[in-house]
C-alpha cells in the first residue's frame, strides 16, 4: 500500500508541477467553456481524456505501442492550442453542448496524447522492476487526481467571474482561450521536431 501510495504522490506532483504546465493549460483550456450548470458536459470529457490517458498509459508501458517522445512532446501543445481555437470559434456560441460529441472524440485522442506524454516519465521511474500494475494505478490515480483539481479550480474561476462579477460567458471563454493561445505558441516553437 506504500508504493501505490508513493506513486500516486508522484503522479499528482507530476501533473501540478508548475514547471508542466502544458497539462495545466489543456486541462484549463478543456474545461473554461463549462460552468456548474453543465457539469455533465464536464464529466463526459473528463471521464474519456482519463479512459485514453490510462490507456496510453498501459501501452507504452508494456510496449504494446512505442512513439517517439519528439514527436509526443510537440503534439502536446499542438492538442492544446487546437483545444482553445475549438473554444474560441465553435464552443463560445455553443454553450448547451450541440457540439459535445466532436469535443468527446477529440478529447480522447488527445488523452491518447497526453498519455503517451506521461509514459515516458513513467517508464523511467519503473524502470527494471518486475511490478509494474500496481504502480501504473498508483501513477495513473495521482495524475487523474491532480486533472479533477485542476477542472474544479477553473469552473470555480468561471463561477467567480460570470456568476459574481458579472462576466458574459462568451467573454470568459474568449479571453481564456487567447491567454492559453498565447502561453501556448512558444510551445510549439521550442518542441517543433522539424
Amino acid at each position: 500500500m506504500q508504493e501505490f501510495w508513493f506513486y500516486i504522490q508522484l503522479g499528482l506532483q507530476h501533473v501540478l508541477d508548475i514547471n508542466a504546465y502544458d497539462h495545466i493549460l489543456f486541462l484549463t483550456a478543456l474545461a473554461i467553456p463549462f460552468t456548474f450548470k453543465s457539469w455533465k458536459n464536464v464529466l463526459w470529457l473528463a471521464t474519456i481524456f482519463t479512459i485514453t490517458h490510462c490507456l496510453a498509459l498501459v501501452f507504452s508501458v508494456f510496449e504494446i505501442i512505442v512513439v517517439n517522445a519528439t514527436y509526443i512532446e510537440f503534439l502536446i501543445p499542438v492538442t492544446i492550442l487546437a483545444t482553445a481555437l475549438y473554444n474560441l470559434f465553435v464552443l463560445k456560441d455553443d454553450n448547451d453542448g450541440k457540439n459535445i460529441w466532436f469535443h468527446l472524440l477529440s478529447t480522447g485522442i488527445f488523452g491518447l496524447v497526453h498519455g503517451f506524454g506521461f509514459s515516458n516519465y513513467f517508464k523511467m521511474m519503473v524502470m527494471g522492476e518486475d511490478e509494474k500494475i500496481v504502480p501504473l494505478l498508483g501513477f495513473a490515480g495521482g495524475i487523474e487526481l491532480s486533472q479533477v483539481l485542476i477542472v474544479m479550480l477553473a469552473l470555480v474561476l468561471a463561477y467567480v467571474l460570470q456568476s459574481i462579477l458579472n462576466v458574459k460567458q462568451h467573454i470568459f471563454i474568449a479571453v481564456g482561450s487567447i491567454i492559453i493561445i498565447l502561453i501556448t505558441l512558444p510551445l510549439l516553437y521550442t518542441t517543433f521536431p522539424f
